[in-house]
């Protein structure tokens, strides 16, 4: 007889259940392996679509410089090069942007599409943690995540992490889903997301747990004031955020000053 039970030890959240806590990165791993090839139906399923006009949102609040000086990007998360393609399209030539992810079949995926648009020049590709980014101090101008933060063990860590790569002045921007705040949209939502969702991913990618487990992750997210207050000790300045979709989506700014 099985047990669903963690082992003995320190224990975190799973979406819905408790994992031990060395084995909640693993399981992730296998989520993001697992939908590699089918991130972008993933995200469309998740958002309805909307998660496109999201990234559109973040780099035109991030306003990469359309100049020729040099600006350096890390997209931490960043699968399959969606926010890095367009930093480096919407900025100038001197823009520069490194795609980290801690999957390497995410990575693969990313590579691929930015050489398609052309962009291999531009972009140089890490798989790392976000916990523990292969990067030294201050290095960066921007640091970028989108829909990544939520599935690190130990958000703490990302932030500072964060913090200590970008340079004096350097700005964090991180798209996420967040906490819904219109009545009656925030009950469709859920039923979306409970009961819709899971079962097109079933239909869709032959599997209805990953999304189960991504649906989960969401609500098990800090929402958007509590993710503000992380970011304030951490050390960041100048935090805002701004909702998406009456806050079904949130992107959150803070600077390193």
């Amino acid at each position: 007889m099985t047990s669903d039970k963690p082992p003995p030890g320190d224990t975190t959240s799973f979406g819905f259940r408790q994992v031990a806590e060395g084995a909640r990165q693993l399981l992730v791993n296998d989520v993001f392996a697992s939908v590699a090839g089918r991130y972008d139906l993933m995200n469309d399923l998740m958002s309805g679509g909307l998660h496109r006009l999201w990234k559109d949102d973040l780099v035109a609040w991030l306003a990469p410089p359309k100049s020729a000086r040099r600006f350096d990007l890390i997209d931490v998360a960043g699968g399959t090069g969606d926010i890095s393609r367009r930093v480096l399209g919407t900025g100038g030539v001197g823009c520069r942007a490194v795609l980290c992810d801690i999957s390497p079949a995410m990575v693969e995926v990313g590579r691929k599409r930015l050489a398609e648009a052309g962009l291999s020049g531009r972009v140089a590709f890490a798989i790392g943690n976000a916990e523990a980014l292969p990067f030294p101090d201050k290095a960066f101008d921007a640091y970028t995540i989108a829909f990544g933060i939520r599935n690190v063990t130990h958000i703490d860590r990302a932030l500072d992490e964060a913090y200590r790569v970008l340079k004096t002045g350097g700005r964090f921007v991180c798209l996420e889903f967040s906490a819904c705040e219109v009545p009656l949209l925030d009950r469709l939502y859920d039923f979306h997301s409970f009961e819709i969702i899971p079962r097109l991913g079933q239909l869709a990618a032959g599997s209805a747990e990953p999304y189960r487990y991504l649906v989960e992750s969401i609500r098990k997210f800090p929402t958007q004031e509590p993710f503000a207050d992380m970011m304030r000790a951490a050390g960041f300045g100048r935090v805002s955020f701004r909702n998406l979709t009456g806050g079904i989506a949130a992107i959150h700014s803070g600077w390193r000053i």
